[in-house]
């Protein structure tokens, strides 16, 4: 028999999954798969289930997936599973299961976020209230609000990461410029996201006239921390810069009041760097708005996997 109130949380990427079982919003025996090993979500999920003790098998699931949620049948992204979420539900004998993209668990841990997870980047506001933006750099650009509504709250989903990149200065039209030798439509996920962060180095080297090199996003990274390349320091600053003027705009546009947080794994190793970045002051740069945006706080996630604790606090219905 299903263990009332347990719930099966699961984080499937391209890559690895992270499998945990949830009792009233708090989680654990973790464990990470790589996916490679199954053909399926359905067997990696009943492989884990198959190691627990009768007592803890859940009656509930919560899944975030890297791709897309648009229905019952779920495709992801860079990974060769589909599946369908009421013959998941079915197969494995549960009363309720639901499905969501990641970087909406990502954004439903924000407000359960423990304050060693959370490192602001410019003044904090203790008193800050209202709607919340989120915003994940990472493999791509994650985009999301939460709006507080009856002592709960409600995760509004978009795809505000493919919103046109502005440029504030003449360099950044510039660089957007060269982007657009490449593509008609230059979105903020071009350039804030992993491979966005390479685009900007090649572009910071086409403005100066020169080749670029063959480089990761890491590579880009370590470059711009250890000083080693100038057209990585650059791009690293233009990558914060731009951050702090998309994030500017979510906040206009939700009212943000609550604080915008980062989320994505780019940022966590240089969180100090990334505090003395533009990023604060171009997040406030936004002409006779700039004390309403003064009053935001802006904070980044260090919690590696909060897509997990998001699952665990989720309402399923």
């Amino acid at each position: 028999m299903a263990g009332e109130g347990l719930r099966v949380i699961a984080d499937v990427g391209g890559t690895n999954a992270r499998f945990a079982i949830a009792r009233d919003g708090r989680y654990d025996r973790l464990i990470h798969v790589e996916v490679a090993r199954y053909t399926s979500l359905h067997d990696a999920l009943l492989d884990y289930l198959n190691d627990l003790p009768p007592a803890l098998w859940p009656s509930e699931a919560a899944i975030a997936v890297a791709g897309p949620v648009l229905g019952d049948r779920v495709t992801m992204t860079n990974l060769a599973w589909s599946f369908s979420a009421s013959e998941l539900k079915r197969g494995l004998g549960l009363a309720a299961l639901k499905v969501f993209n990641d970087f909406a668990a990502t954004a439903m841990a924000v407000p359960y976020l423990p304050p060693k997870d959370v490192f602001p980047v410019g003044p904090s506001n203790p008193e800050a209230k209202g709607p919340i933006g989120v915003i994940g750099p990472g493999t791509g650009l994650g985009v999301s609000s939460l709006v507080p509504h009856d002592g709960r709250w409600v995760m509004v989903a978009g795809e505000g990461g493919h919103v046109t990149l502005p440029a504030s200065t003449r360099e950044e039209d510039a660089v957007i410029a060269v982007l657009r030798r490449r593509w008609d439509h230059v979105s903020a996920e071009r350039v804030l996201s992993g491979s966005g962060l390479v685009n900007l180095y090649q572009a910071v080297c086409a403005v100066a006239g020169k080749p670029a090199l063959s480089l990761t996003p890491a590579d880009v990274t370590a470059h711009a921390i250890a000083g080693t390349d100038a057209d990585c320091v650059r791009a690293f600053a233009l990558f914060c810069a731009l951050l702090g003027t998309v994030a500017g705009d979510l906040a206009l546009t939700i009212g943000a009041r609550g604080g915008v947080y980062i989320a994505g794994g780019i940022l966590l190793r240089f969180k100090e760097m990334f505090a003395a970045s533009a990023f604060r002051a171009r997040f406030e740069a936004k002409g006779r708005f700039a004390d309403y945006l003064r009053a935001i706080p802006t904070c980044l996630i260090l919690e590696e996997s909060p897509a997990l604790l998001g699952l665990a606090k989720a309402p399923l219905d």
